[in-house]
């Protein structure tokens, strides 16, 4: 089961087994993740999932689409490593991804 890292703005790290199929996002809710709200429950209606990607592992996932780059727009203080966690489907390639939290969400 590949292992994702959580990181909230203070540094806190919270390292969990995520099924392969399932979301960054959902990992998270499914663990009690601070700092990912997933108010739209992964329909990428509302970018409180929104999630930085450590520099390492940005180009190593694949490219946002449109709808989700447009999301991405309305999220707080979105960066170039700026992805929806709800977008990003867990699989063995992705075993030790990288992610902070944004100090608060939309």
């Amino acid at each position: 089961m590949p292992k994702i890292t959580y990181i909230d703005q203070k540094g806190n790290s919270k390292t969990i087994e995520v099924d392969n199929g399932l979301t960054v996002m959902e990992g998270a809710i499914q663990n009690n993740v601070p700092g990912i709200d997933a108010d739209c429950g992964g329909s990428m209606a509302c970018a409180t999932c929104h999630v930085y990607v450590e520099d390492s592992w940005f180009n190593k996932l694949p490219k946002a689409e449109e709808a989700e780059q447009d999301m991405i727009d309305m999220a707080y203080k979105p960066n170039k490593n700026s992805r929806l966690s709800c977008q990003i489907i867990v699989s063995d390639e992705i075993n030790g991804l990288i992610v902070t939290t944004p100090e608060k969400q939309t």
